[in-house]
């Protein structure tokens, strides 16, 4: 259950603030154990984060 609800949370995040700013690609996205317990806006800061790392 854990895991579908950090799915569902990822991919919000993904259609959301990322989607729209890259090319359309895979991405495979490995979430470490804290990621479960971490709030949304956690998840959200590191998500754009990691674009805004991008070349």
């Amino acid at each position: 259950m854990a895991r579908n609800r950090l799915q569902r949370r990822l991919r919000e995040l993904w259609r959301r603030d990322v989607r729209g700013h890259l090319p359309p690609i895979d991405v495979v996205v490995r979430a470490g154990p804290s990621a479960y317990e971490a709030p949304f806006q956690v998840l959200r800061t590191d998500l754009l984060g990691w674009l805004e790392s991008l070349p």
